[in-house]
């Protein structure tokens, strides 16, 4: 019995020893926090893919009313897609080419970039720019919504960039210049655009202009002018189906519409290249009484010379109606994947949506992109923007090689003329020659990779 008790005591101290000691070791140890699975403790939950933030960036050239817009348009996409933050860029108008051609291969370019269309097969041709998204931005659904003219950007049977507004070309007039003039209406023809502009034309007594009849500057508008405007309306053709032959020479229509534009320098001399800085200057100064010039100059003249006396009225006409179109468009650089892209494709589909497209008439005042909107009434009875868009139906956006390389070449040709007294059928075989190059040696470039 007292061995019994014996053990049973040391039994008992042992246990109390053990649980002692079990309470020290459990009060003394560290523990790993990485290795902690208490009950009380739960793991933060990851972010979907939804949820997750993204930055992209936007590039586009300084041109002041589109970097405002743009400011408030992000701040607006922003509220709506919190997770997406969009840093706007922007690079003045000389230099955008060059930091595109730069930046965009090194992969140290944007995610969207603003480009003008006629830019868009050589970026193409070089590899800078992607497709846009099928399933943002169906085929389908932009030929049936947008203008024909934005076919231009449809290269190898993709779509590379998508516009938030278009342009058209007409014809401003100075509605005091008129009336000091005794001039009732513009002029809707080509010989009373001829009769009128020397009407409207005033020089001093060394011959030099005090007012230009008709502001002359074709590397402005002018060349755009000739190649969908003047060409057209005369009966000719500028490029083969296939985009890769030059047509102006295949008819009398070519020369005939290039000797109708120099003739306003050479013959009527109602205006000159480079008077009153350029063309727009002259006509927003007062010192043009007519100009032509692209649905854009109208924010211009809202915000800088709303006291300007001026209306607008469609592009006088020859044998038949065609104007010039254009746009600057939003592309996605070839290299941006995964989430950037989808956050790229979600700002594309905001820039290009009603309410943006009515904000950038208001504000810039270039021309809705989509069919249904720039057809609202308000719009198209509007005496300021009517005129351009009743030209949309019959615009032409000429395809570009190499805009840059083509105005270039256009401008030497007039100058043959004006400066050194080429012949002008021999400036015009000339001009075309070397713009046919520039086609065929694309055309070997893009043959060659295919």
């Amino acid at each position: 019995m007292q061995n019994q008790k014996w053990l049973g005591t040391i039994t008992t101290l042992l246990i109390i020893i053990l649980v002692i000691s079990g309470c020290g070791s459990s009060n003394n140890q560290k523990v790993d926090p990485k290795q902690s699975n208490t009950a009380n403790e739960s793991k933060a939950p990851e972010k979907s893919d939804s949820d997750k933030e993204v930055t992209i960036e936007y590039w586009q050239y300084e041109f002041p009313a589109k970097v405002e817009l743009i400011d408030e348009l992000i701040v607006e996409f922003q509220n709506l897609h919190p997770n997406i933050k969009v840093k706007q860029t922007n690079f003045p108008y000389d230099q955008y080419n060059q930091k595109v051609a730069t930046l965009v291969p090194a992969g140290k370019g944007p995610d969207i970039i603003n480009l003008y269309y006629g830019w868009l097969p050589k970026y193409v041709a070089a590899g800078y720019l992607q497709p846009l998204p099928e399933n943002s931005f169906p085929t389908t659904e932009i030929e049936n919504n947008y203008y024909p003219l934005v076919e231009a950007a449809k290269i190898d049977g993709s779509y590379y960039a998508i516009p938030t507004a278009v342009r058209t070309l007409a014809l401003f007039y100075n509605k005091d210049l008129l009336n000091k003039a005794q001039i009732a209406e513009p002029p809707t023809t080509w010989e009373q655009l001829v009769e009128t502009s020397i009407k409207l034309t005033e020089t001093d007594a060394k011959g030099q202009f005090v007012i230009e009849g008709l502001a002359w500057e074709p590397g402005a508008q002018l060349h755009h002018w000739y190649r969908d405007g003047l060409l057209p309306q005369a009966g000719g053709q500028d490029l083969s189906e296939d985009r890769r032959k030059i047509l102006w020479a295949d008819t009398p229509a070519g020369l005939e519409a290039f000797q109708y534009l120099l003739d306003f320098a050479i013959k009527h001399k109602v205006g000159i290249n480079g008077f009153y800085e350029n063309d727009s200057n002259a006509f927003m100064n007062g010192y043009a009484a007519l100009n032509i010039d692209g649905s854009f100059r109208l924010g211009s003249i809202k915000n800088d010379f709303a006291n300007l006396n001026f209306g607008v009225a469609p592009l006088p006409s020859y044998k038949s109606k065609s104007t010039p179109s254009s746009f600057w468009a939003n592309a996605i650089p070839n290299n941006v994947e995964g989430e950037k892209l989808k956050a790229a494709a979600e700002f594309l589909k905001f820039l290009t949506s009603k309410e943006v497209q009515e904000k950038w008439v208001d504000r810039i005042g270039e021309l809705p992109a989509q069919k249904a909107v720039a057809s609202q009434d308000k719009y198209v009875n509007d005496e300021k923007l009517g005129p351009f868009i009743a030209q949309l139906d019959y615009s032409r956006a000429h395809f570009f090689i190499d805009e840059t390389q083509e105005k270039t070449l256009f401008v030497d040709a007039t100058n043959e003329v004006l400066v050194n007294n080429v012949p002008v059928e021999k400036a015009f075989t000339d001009l075309v020659t070397k713009v046919q190059k520039l086609y065929d040696d694309y055309w070997a470039e893009v043959d060659k990779k295919s």
